[in-house]
């Protein structure tokens, strides 16, 4: 892997790569969690849009994805924070995208092993960056991608601040919301959690270092002779709050929202989810390249399978299918595949969303919002496709879920079924498809 000292940069390829800033876990070492910001001219973020992390997991030009932490281990065992991104997608208006990190219970100082690693989606190595300076800061700038020449370049920064989220997202023209001081006495109802649109707030609000009117102070490990000066200290009128998006299940269990995770492996393993997942709908999302076939089963509460999440025979998979949390155990998978493979367990705030058309390739799982109509739906492909729509349950105290087969066909369909409503559709094939409603 290529190393960078700080301040270094290397070219980088113009498609899709996948980030992740790794450390080591222990006891009293804080969280890591990681952001992109999608800088445009100015040294600025255009809006609410270009700042992606874990409560904003998706850019709308799909150019950048937070995926998520991998499972905690042991202590003393690795840890990361991944992100996805296509330097391909990315409009011309965006210049750089800066990778972020926040110490959530404490300052970096205490995290060991903090690095940032930069592959392409099979895993070939791109960059590395060991951040062996940082002290009492609870944000870092770890790096940055930038247009360079006509391609993309990564830039080793380590820039740290001792103020939290709350400087550096001042420094890229963010106005951060200050929390709502505590009301005291009797009676105190505590503030709700932040919601999905509340994206800056719920950004910084894990960070105990935040106070409303810090000064951005840098750590000592920067100075303003670095040759990284494209940072600067001017605030803009840009408020990243806007409403949450209407969610057909908002009201439902199964919107829960929780934090993302990762899993690696290869072969047979049997994957054992975060006992704190809410019960309810958990999004499926895995890679497999050069595999003969790559499967996910649910298991029951002896670690037997039980049905049969995802079964695809491509020799690349990237596919999504849905799994249900049980409401007493943790979501226990078995995944199999002939090649390494990497497993991501994603709130459904992740899944596509359409109300009248949505185009895809192979197995995936998108949420309808509109109401009922006719689902007209085209494959073409060889294998056997099928579509099944998943609701909430009609009869809580006896199902979990339920379920409709809506398609069960063979090579290209041409096929057009009554849906009755919002639901989730969960799609299988191995060609591209597309799903229109009429009403």
């Amino acid at each position: 892997m290529t190393q960078i000292p700080k301040g270094g940069a290397v070219p980088v390829p113009g498609r899709a790569l996948q980030v992740a800033v790794a450390w080591r876990t222990g006891l009293g070492v804080p969280d890591v969690d990681v952001s992109a910001l999608l800088i445009g001219a100015g040294g600025r973020v255009r809006d609410d849009a270009d700042l992606v992390f874990y409560n904003h997991g998706e850019h709308p030009s799909r150019a950048v994805r937070h995926l998520g932490r991998s499972a905690p281990g042991e202590p003393g065992s690795p840890a990361a924070d991944w992100l996805w991104l296509d330097l391909a997608r990315l409009e011309p208006a965006v210049e750089r995208v800066v990778i972020a990190a926040s110490a959530d219970g404490g300052a970096f100082g205490q995290v060991p092993s903090l690095d940032i690693r930069v592959t392409d989606t099979t895993g070939a190595p791109a960059a590395y960056f060991a951040i062996g300076d940082a002290s009492t800061e609870t944000a870092f700038v770890c790096g940055e991608f930038r247009r360079s020449g006509g391609g993309w370049s990564f830039r080793a920064v380590g820039q740290g601040y001792v103020s939290g989220l709350a400087g550096l997202a001042t420094d890229f023209g963010i106005v951060v919301e200050a929390p709502p001081a505590p009301i005291p006495g009797p009676g105190y109802v505590p503030p709700p959690a932040p919601g999905r649109g509340r994206l800056v707030s719920s950004w910084y609000a894990s960070s105990d270092s935040y106070a409303p009117n810090a000064s951005h102070a840098l750590s000592d490990s920067y100075a303003p002779s670095d040759s990284y000066t494209s940072y600067t200290s001017d605030t803009s009128t840009l408020s990243l709050v806007s409403p949450a998006p209407a969610d057909p299940f908002a009201a439902d269990p199964f919107a829960a929202d929780f934090r993302p995770s990762v899993h690696q492996g290869r072969g047979k393993e049997t994957v054992v989810c975060d006992p704190a997942l809410p019960p309810g709908w958990a999004l499926l999302e895995i890679e497999s390249y050069h595999s003969i076939s790559t499967t996910i089963e649910s298991c029951d509460a002896h670690g037997r399978t039980e049905d049969f999440l995802l079964a695809a025979y491509e020799d690349d998979v990237r596919a999504r299918t849905v799994a249900l949390v049980p409401p007493d155990r943790p979501l226990t998978l078995r995944v199999e595949a002939d090649a390494p493979w990497t497993l991501r367990v994603l709130p459904l705030a992740h899944a596509r969303r359409f109300d009248s058309h949505i185009e895809g390739h192979a197995h995936d799982l998108v949420v309808y919002e509109g109401p009922p109509g006719v689902l007209d739906f085209v494959h073409h492909g060889e294998s056997p496709v099928t579509v099944h729509r998943h609701t909430p349950p009609r009869e809580p105290q006896y199902d979990a879920e339920d379920q409709e087969l809506l398609v069960d066909e063979r090579g290209g369909v041409l096929a057009s079924v009554p849906l009755a409503g919002p639901g989730l559709l969960r799609i299988s094939g191995d060609g591209p498809w597309k799903c229109s409603v009429r009403r």
